[in-house]
């Protein structure tokens, strides 16, 4: 075996490092939770980035979206357990790089949706009225009064492409102004959502644009399975916005879900062509950090598309709510052990009942090949000590699993080296062991 050595640490995480600004309130419910906290206010470089980390040598690192989190910033943050992202995106983040360390990354799935579901909904009335236009008529002394062009949102189709949280509240909120919702997921769960709902599902892309007056996305960077979903949105299936619909069929089409989904000369080249008659974007491939001037809008001279700077999320009451989530999340990870809101497995929680019944908890990160959990096992039970519960998970994308026990006392560093021993000439790896925390409740 090589000298590959497992993050560990005996206690709770405590040291917290914040980038990139989010909402000033997550640093005093992180101090309340027990975290030492330093802030940066400038989003750093690189080099920066790397030096901060030297100094502060973190437990978890709280970003927002822009930030990249790649094997050499992992590699210089060897007390580093969790990077926990402010926002939905995790496409800034290398998952496969935090797993092969025993890092877990978690998010907030929840607390920005109504917001960006009422931009939709505006963009909707805007789209649908006309408005950037009329603003820009009359800011230059013209009166042109006419509804060519112009609808009501009432009986028109809208396509949500993706199902998830903010696909779902979108359908929500156009169903109570009268429009017909229907959508596409390929994901089994979030289809079976939607026709509960009684929203018309599609069975592809390509009909839901031809079906719909205005299409809305709500897609991630990857699908399920980790394959991204960078330029899915062609020229071609954009050029099918309404065909199916009436000839004048508003054909507006928003993207407030990822920059990356629409390379700029595909959409243009459907802007160009009539097939999407307005669009409206909040995301970008490329952003810049707020405030910079000279912004090279690829979109500038096209007055049919309508840009705004990533402010889906940016409200006043979306930042505070996602504070008080992510500090809460770190909490029960740093503390219990407890793991909500992973982004390598949505939808999965891993938390104990019996916690409260014995003083340490026991948690590992470690590959999901064959052996490793009996390591993990044996060891307790090598060790004499009780095990009141446990829970177990695998994360088979990324081929690990998280392991966390309620224990009567904590296994001392030899019991801890055999377990990693066994581990690993179970498993011929060096690295079936990624990291180990053990934590005292009391």
């Amino acid at each position: 075996m090589t000298a590959y050595q497992p993050r560990m640490l005996r206690g709770p995480l405590t040291r917290a490092l914040v980038l990139e600004n989010p909402d000033p309130t997550l640093d005093a419910h992180l101090r309340d939770a027990g975290f030492d906290v330093v802030r940066v206010p400038k989003t750093p470089g690189k080099e920066e980035l790397l030096a901060l980390l030297a100094e502060h040598r973190p437990h978890l690192l709280f970003k927002r979206s822009r930030l990249v989190i790649d094997a050499d910033v992992l590699d210089a943050s060897p007390d580093l357990f969790g990077v926990m992202l402010c926002c939905i995106g995790d496409d800034s983040v290398d998952t496969e790089a935090c797993a092969a360390r025993g890092i877990l990354v978690q998010n907030d799935p929840r607390s920005n949706g109504r917001s960006v579901a009422e931009l939709v909904i505006g963009e909707l009335v805007m789209g649908a009225r006309r408005i950037p236009q009329a603003w820009v008529e009359t800011r230059n002394n013209h009166w042109g009064k006419t509804a060519v062009g112009r609808f009501e949102l009432k009986g028109k189709h809208l396509g949500i492409f993706g199902l998830g949280n903010i696909g779902k509240q979108v359908a929500r909120l156009a169903e109570a102004m009268g429009m017909h919702v229907a959508f596409f997921d390929a994901d089994e769960v979030a289809r079976g959502v939607g026709e509960a709902m009684d929203w018309a599902a599609y069975d592809s892309p390509e009909e839901l644009f031809a079906a719909s007056d205005f299409v809305t996305i709500h897609l991630s960077a990857a699908d399920p399975r980790g394959r991204p979903n960078t330029g899915v949105l062609t020229a071609d299936l954009l050029g099918q916005l309404g065909a199916a619909r009436p000839d004048d069929s508003p054909r507006v089409f928003i993207n407030l879900g990822r920059g990356s989904l629409v390379v700029p000369s595909e959409l243009r080249a459907a802007v160009e062509a009539g097939g999407v008659r307005q669009a409206f974007l909040d995301v970008y491939d490329n952003e810049p950090q707020s405030g910079v001037n000279g912004w090279p809008n690829p979109y500038a001279d096209l007055p049919q598309v309508h840009c705004t700077p990533h402010i889906g999320a940016a409200t006043r009451d979306a930042q505070p709510r996602i504070a008080r989530k992510m500090a809460r999340t770190a909490r029960l990870l740093a503390q219990q052990g407890s793991v909500e809101d992973c982004v390598m497995q949505p939808r999965m929680s891993i938390s104990l009942a019996n916690r409260a019944s014995a003083p340490h908890i026991l948690a590992v990160v470690h590959s999901d090949d064959r052996g490793t959990k009996k390591a993990v096992d044996d060891a307790i039970y090598a060790a004499g000590v009780n095990n009141l519960e446990s829970a177990h998970r695998d994360f088979p994308r990324f081929g690990i699993a998280y392991d966390v026990s309620v224990l009567d006392r904590a296994l001392t560093e030899d019991e801890v080296g055999a377990m990693i021993a066994e581990a690993q000439e179970l498993t011929g790896r060096d690295d079936a062991i990624r990291s180990v925390r053990q934590v005292t409740l009391r």
